[in-house]
């Protein structure tokens, strides 16, 4: 590489990062010292600067918060949401006006419902497609503009806007979830619950209920989870099934999330919990089967499939690791192929785990790869694929040993 590809490729990461700390070009150039918009755009160009160019790149890494690396690296950036952007989402939930559901300061109007419904829907089909570095930038803003609109709307356009707001807090546990980040999920799980008992809405109701189940079940709350989700099912469950497709999908995601729980607390504390995982699925496959078809409604991707692959992950959890292979066999490739990217990229990480629980190592890096290759965000960035590569490379996986060391380079692991 010449130095003016070089300039070049360093200008494109300097925008990159640009972007997604949300800074225009104006407010990068004043932050580097003082310098014009020009400037800053002649340096994203990969012009030429009359400063030497690793002072340059070093203020510009201290202004953009990132390392010096991720400027100089020929490698793709990994696109994971970065500690910035946590940080940028907890100052966001822990602000005044979102913890008092007040108006906030700024003055300004509220945005129109079906403005903020686009946005609501473009950060859960970018979750869903596995594209979870775009949801730092959009989860701070979404939840301040609904949590204005739900301040200062009145009648039904309040209303609309609180169960935007309860769902944009279900989409910030969903993505702090996703990077460990388990004292922040629960704190957006709880908030959800809340604006959703004041939506007046038993879906919106059911749909914070899973995500708040969830995040307890990662921080360590399996047994309460369990028990939290069966009875906002039990609570709800006549309206739900007054509902229609949305209310069978959450319920039964209700009842998957249960399951999930239960074995964990199996996993973790509690060995006799084991007992009521079955038992759990098999109400999910019960509404599953009333709905009729793999669907989408409220973003859960319920169905059948979606209750098999949940079986297949409740088996990996227990350490049942061959019969979790078994009942992945069993699941027609069509209808997976058919779920979100990020669920199936999910499945297949469970699989992997289960593989190597039944001493298939090289075939649970070839899961895992395969899973990359569906959504690369659900691997690389995930804490707990992470673990799951350091485990086959402490016990070692053969004639894919190669492969293995390529994914954990992808993944930034040493």
């Amino acid at each position: 590489m010449d130095d003016d590809e070089l300039n070049r490729a360093i200008g494109r990461r300097i925008a990159y990062w640009r972007t997604r700390r949300r800074m225009t070009q104006e407010e990068f150039a004043r932050l580097m010292g003082g310098k014009s918009r020009r400037w800053a755009q002649n340096i994203e160009a990969g012009l030429r600067q009359s400063d030497p160019r690793l002072s340059v790149l070093q203020m510009a890494a201290r202004v953009l918060k990132i390392e010096i690396a991720d400027l100089l690296d020929d490698t793709p950036a990994a696109g994971c949401v970065d500690a910035v952007e946590l940080a940028e989402i907890r100052d966001a939930l822990q602000r005044h006006d979102l913890i008092t559901g007040t108006a906030d300061p700024s003055g300004g109007d509220p945005l129109p419902i079906d403005v903020l419904r686009r946005r609501f829907v473009h950060g859960r089909l970018a979750f869903q497609a596995g594209s979870f570095a775009a949801l730092g930038r959009l989860v701070p803003e979404l939840l301040t503009d609904t949590n204005r609109a739900a301040a200062r709307y009145t009648g039904e356009d309040r209303i609309a806007a609180l169960r935007l707001l309860s769902l944009t807090l279900g989409l910030t546990e969903g993505t702090a979830t996703k990077y460990g980040a388990v004292e922040l999920a629960l704190l957006a799980g709880h908030r959800a619950v809340a604006v959703a008992e004041r939506s007046e809405d038993p879906v919106i109701m059911a749909s914070a209920a899973r995500q708040l189940a969830d995040a307890m079940t990662h921080s360590g709350q399996a047994r309460s989870a369990a028990e939290f989700a069966v009875a906002a099912a039990v609570r709800l469950e006549g309206d739900l099934l007054e509902r229609g497709e949305s209310g069978l999908s959450v319920l039964g995601m209700l009842y998957l999330k249960a399951a999930m729980a239960k074995a964990a607390a199996a996993e973790r504390t509690d060995p006799r919990a084991a007992i009521d995982v079955p038992e759990l699925l098999d109400q999910a496959d019960h509404h599953a089967a009333q709905l009729g078809h793999d669907g989408n409604a409220m973003f859960t991707a319920f169905g059948p499939t979606n209750a098999a692959v949940h079986r297949v992950a409740a088996m990996v959890q227990l350490s049942q690791g061959a019969d979790a292979v078994a009942i992945a066999v069993g699941i027609p490739d069509p209808a997976l192929g058919a779920l979100p990217r990020e669920r199936r990229a999910h499945h297949l990480a469970d699989l992997a785990r289960g593989y190597l629980q039944a001493g298939r190592r090289e075939e649970a890096v070839d899961t895992l790869l395969d899973a990359e290759r569906q959504a690369p965000e659900e691997v690389r960035c995930r804490p707990r694929t992470h673990r799951l590569v350091e485990d086959l490379r402490l016990l070692g996986a053969g004639s894919a040993s190669g492969r293995l060391n390529a994914l954990a380079e992808r993944c930034g692991l040493t």
